[in-house]
């Protein structure tokens, strides 16, 4: 296990490596510069002394090369459009982002996973129709036209809950906070609700009619003990596949539902960073997400061995 866990890690950061030389090589060749260099009012001269500073007058593999060795030593940069460490500005976001994705997750599989279960055991029936209807149609919602649409419904009209941010001015209290965290816990999670549903239901289909289960039935087990005991563990094998590639989705593609709710995370400061071209912020989103991908893929495949008796990583 040690052994598939280094080579593991060896690997990702090998991956990592890659996706930041191709992030940093895009960005690069994007027409225009970061706005510090795009300021009407910044004289030719001075733009050229700042792109002196910041390294823009070099190659792109020295500019890359420096941005490395400086995230080598922990350094990830300053803002250019803010003027702030990168770190500072991520390390603020990135709580928000993983409350705001960790409840939407959560919500999302304790809803979607019984249902699913619910759907492959009532198969055809009614339910099954009903739930499958549903989740296509979760599927299909655009998530910014479906945030607002929430927005108009419980902050307009009903006034029941607040239309956007993380906490009133002049409040920091945590069931302001909770409130807050409604509305776009729940347009975050419907899509991800939805996507639950279906693998879960095609997972347990597949797997009631597997002979082992169908030996269970013939023994005399329950229907109770047939689907929670021998079923749903194999069943939860893709289902936890899929969850290991909701949570980078989750945590890098929330820019939409933040930016709806004016929710300061990491998706919301990606979105400000590319308009901007702040280069350093853009590559210290890129590093972060990458690094969630990598470990949730990694917790993934240490789960199959606990989920599934025939995996072994010795």
């Amino acid at each position: 296990m040690t052994r598939f866990i280094l080579r593991r890690i060896g690997e990702s950061l090998g991956l990592i490596l890659v996706i930041t030389v191709f992030t940093f090589a895009l960005i690069s060749s994007a027409p225009g510069g970061p706005s510090v260099l795009l300021d009407p009012n910044l004289s030719p001269e001075d733009a050229a002394r700042l792109g002196e500073i910041y390294g823009f007058d070099r190659p792109v593999y020295e500019q890359y090369m420096r941005w490395l060795l400086q995230v080598l030593q922990g350094n990830l940069g300053f803002s250019f459009s803010v003027g702030r460490p990168v770190a500072e500005l991520i390390g603020a976001a990135l709580p928000a982002t993983l409350l705001l994705s960790g409840l939407a997750l959560l919500l999302a599989s304790a809803i979607a996973i019984p249902l699913g279960i619910l759907a492959a055991v009532k198969r055809n029936s009614w339910i099954d129709q009903t739930l499958t209807t549903v989740s296509f149609f979760g599927l299909s919602l655009p998530v910014f036209w479906y945030g607002l649409l929430l927005i108009i419904l419980f902050a307009v009209v009903l006034r029941w809950l607040p239309a956007g941010g993380m906490f009133t001015p002049g409040s920091n209290s945590v069931g302001d906070l909770v409130l807050h965290l409604v509305l776009p816990v729940i347009t975050l999670s419907t899509a991800v609700m939805a996507e639950l549903v279906r693998y879960t239901r095609s997972a347990m289909i597949s797997v009631l009619r597997q002979d082992y289960v169908r030996t269970a039935r013939a023994k005399g087990a329950s229907e109770h003990v047939v689907i929670t005991k021998h079923a749903f563990r194999t069943a939860m094998i893709p289902v936890v596949t899929l969850l290991g590639m909701l949570i980078p989705r989750l945590v890098g593609g929330a820019a939409v539902t933040e930016s709806v709710f004016s929710w300061p995370g990491m998706g919301r400061l990606a979105v400000s960073a590319a308009f901007n071209q702040d280069y350093p912020t853009i590559m210290g989103i890129t590093l972060v997400i990458s690094v969630v991908v990598v470990v949730s893929n990694l917790v993934v495949d240490l789960l199959y061995a606990k989920l599934d008796p025939r995996v072994s990583y010795s």
